[in-house]
């Protein structure tokens, strides 16, 4: 029960650097560092600690991460990993999903895999588009972000 009441205050008072966080910990997730976690977040309820965050990850409103299907799997977030508004990461029962680090997932996708670090993944079916070469922080602007991605060439075609 007292999870529940924390889980619902993280979910929507202030304080997306700092009291979110904190309430996020008094449930047992593992948070490692300063990361930033938006309004309407849901982060695992059953099983807070099959969730790992490292620093620098920004978690977007809206967004939803479940490490339970029939049973507990564990979700690792590394570092300065992006996941944006909207997102569904699932990890199925017994498995472990990792978002690696300096990674970006476009709002509104949906995540079952793991995402390898500094890749850029879009898409209601996600996949890989680019590779990033500069992690999306709090602190990277949006103009510095896209100046570092670098396009993924599809398998067997030469560059021209």
């Amino acid at each position: 029960m007292f999870n529940r009441i924390l889980h619902l205050m993280a979910r929507f008072l202030p304080g997306s650097t700092s009291l979110r966080p904190f309430l996020h910990r008094m449930r047992g997730v593992k948070i490692h560092g300063k990361i930033f976690i938006g309004d309407d977040v849901y982060l695992e309820n059953e099983y807070p600690e099959c969730v790992e965050i490292h620093d620098g990850a920004v978690i977007a409103l809206r967004s939803t991460i479940i490490a339970h299907t029939r049973g507990q799997g564990k979700i690792n977030i590394e570092k300065n990993a992006l996941i944006s508004a909207g997102c569904t990461i699932v990890c199925s029962s017994g498995q472990s999903l990792t978002i690696g680090e300096g990674s970006v997932i476009s709002a509104g996708s949906v995540v079952a895999n793991d995402i390898p670090s500094y890749t850029l993944c879009a898409g209601p079916r996600i996949k890989a588009m680019a590779k990033i070469t500069v992690p999306f922080t709090l602190h990277t602007s949006h103009q510095d972000f896209i100046q570092g991605l670098r396009p993924l060439r599809p398998q067997g075609k030469k560059p021209e």
